[in-house]
């Protein structure tokens, strides 16, 4: 493992703490896609469905359970906690992100790396990881003010995706039989997507001012 990935690794742990700590701690997800999370949910339990076949390390399996546990953890407080589920923002996240998992699944059929079951899967998780944000910049666009939590939730998961990238081009150079294009370009869709989000947020920065994002 290289600096980049474990960073990025990193990052992604970090923008979950966040966003869990602003359920636990305000028993709110106002400003946060339920759509979204469930869009993540999906992400890793077709990634990582290799999880009790092939054993990696300690931190990968680790890594993983937390991936998995955190995404259903937030979907369910978001649906079911009798104080939390009733700050949802159901107006404003109306997204339909069932034709992200259609597209995405038709598109893993067509385009991967090996005619797998696993390796399908896989591909279909990369695809849909590409696109899960767009529900939650929607709604945000959508509610106008983003107040600090969800901004940092959003932040770092796109830090996580730019380190990636990093990630990938180092093991580009410094591994012999690196193939995994499908990460990389869908990597590069997925950051492009955080472009004016980016923006705004360093603008927002800069002049010490709340975040707002264009209707």
């Amino acid at each position: 493992m290289n600096i980049f990935r474990f960073a990025g690794d990193m990052t992604h742990l970090v923008s979950i703490l966040v966003l869990l700590l602003k359920i636990y701690a305000t028993k709110s997800c106002s400003g946060i896609s339920l759509k979204t999370q469930e869009l993540y949910a999906v992400v890793f339990l077709t990634r990582y469905l290799d999880l009790f076949t092939d054993f990696i390390s300690v931190y990968n399996t680790v890594m993983k359970l937390v991936f998995i546990g955190s995404s259903l953890a937030i979907v369910w407080c978001m649906r079911f906690h009798a104080v939390t589920r009733r700050s949802y923002d159901r107006v404003l996240d109306t997204f339909r992100h069932y034709f992200l998992l259609g597209a995405c699944f038709l598109l893993a059929l067509l385009v991967h790396e090996k005619f797998s079951f696993q390796e399908i899967f896989w591909a279909f998780s990369i695809y849909l990881e590409a696109v899960a944000i767009l529900p939650q910049l929607v709604l945000l666009q959508r509610s106008g003010n983003v107040d600090n939590l969800t901004g940092q939730y959003v932040l770092f998961l796109g830090a996580y995706r730019v380190l990636y990238i990093l990630n990938w081009i180092y093991r580009y150079f410094t591994e012999e039989h690196f193939t995994r294009w499908i990460a990389c370009v869908s990597g590069l869709v997925q950051t492009a997507l955080y472009a004016d989000f980016f923006y705004y947020y360093f603008i927002s920065w800069k002049n010490n001012a709340k975040l707002q994002l264009p209707a």
